[in-house]
Formats: structure tokens, sequence, C-alpha cells
């Protein structure tokens, strides 16, 4: 049994890396971290999800893993980026985010309004050796919200290859093809290696 902190206070999350990664890793068990929130200063998706995981391993005692995402437009620079959060002015308020995305993007002509999901996930062992991997979803900026499913800024991201948004897709669908999901295939191998250490 390889026991892992993921750096979240949100059960529901360590239950979904769970989930998808207890597939993969044999005697994987994730567990939701209970420390102080580190502050998030680093200028990167990957800086941020180091020091999410640090902070984690630092109170714990066990490796952690973190992750960082964040919706990036090409036209503005890639922004949000790692303030997607907060974009608005407070964190976790999603409509007044999306919102505020669509009215910058207002005058956007439809060909250039190209984004992706960027997920960063860091893993740190014990002994303070970091992984990172990152998974990147393609798309683009719909005009308008459309969808029940998802969250974020879910209802105005079209991926590439479909006519609806991520929000309009069904969950397993989405699941299967998310920045997340192409990241945290990218983390199994080092999972592993855990695991046979």
């Amino acid at each position: 049994m390889v026991r892992v902190v993921l750096a979240t206070h949100n059960q529901h999350k360590a239950a979904e890396f769970q989930q998808i990664l207890g597939r993969e890793v044999p005697g994987l068990e994730i567990v939701a971290y209970d420390g102080p929130e580190p502050v998030e200063d680093g200028v990167s998706f990957e800086e941020n999800a180091l020091i999410k995981a640090r902070a984690a391993v630092a109170h714990t005692g066990l490796p952690a893993l973190a992750d960082d995402s964040g919706i990036c437009v090409d036209v503005m620079g890639g922004a949000p980026g790692i303030f997607s959060a907060r974009w608005a002015g407070s964190h976790g308020d999603a409509a007044a985010n999306l919102q505020l995305l669509l009215d910058q993007l207002a005058d956007i002509p439809d060909a250039d309004r190209s984004a992706h999901f960027t997920a960063t996930l860091a893993l740190v062992t014990t002994d303070g050796e970091p992984t990172v991997v990152q998974g990147i979803w393609p798309g683009s900026i719909a005009r308008a919200p459309r969808g029940r499913n998802g969250h974020g800024y879910d209802p105005i991201f079209v991926p590439d290859g479909h006519d609806v948004t991520a929000a309009e897709l069904e969950p397993a669908a989405k699941n299967a093809e998310s920045h997340r999901a192409r990241a945290l295939s990218a983390i199994v191998p080092a999972l592993q290696a855990l695991g046979e250490s």
C-alpha cells in the first residue's frame, strides 16, 4: 500500500483522484490534505502545484500530489491562466469569472477565439524529488454559456473535435479526454515507481 496525500481539502476531489489513479496503480491510497493552505505566489501552473505539494509533504511526511489548472486564451496572451479561479477578483465566483471572460472577448471573431485548458500535476516524494506533468485540452471559447455538466469555464469551452461545450459533454466523455485526465495519465508512471521503491 502506498499512501499519497492530495494537496486539497476537497474530499470529493480526493475520491475522484483515488477512483481514476487506483485503477492504474494497485495499492495506491489517496488521502485529502488536512493542513494549512500555503500561499500560492508562483507565476506558473508548475510553480503553484509544487508549492502546494511541498507544503503537504512538509506537513504530513507523506509523498504529495498537487494540481493547478486553468483556462488559457491565445488572443489574451494565455490569460486568465493561473488567475482563472479569481479572474473577476473573488476566488470561487465561477459565474463572474466566466462572464468577465466573455465580455473581454465580445469583439473577437470566432476564428481568433482559440484557447486551451491546462492541468499541471506535481508529485513530490518525501526526499523532495519532484515529478511534474502537464495535460493540455485544446479548443475555443463559445459566445455564450451552454450546458449543465461540469463547472468553471466548461460552459463556454468547446473542445477541438466537438461542436458542443465541455458542459454539454456527458461527464464520462469529458473525464476521458479532459486536461486533468491527460495529466493524470501522465503521472501514473511516477506513482507506479513510488510503489516499487
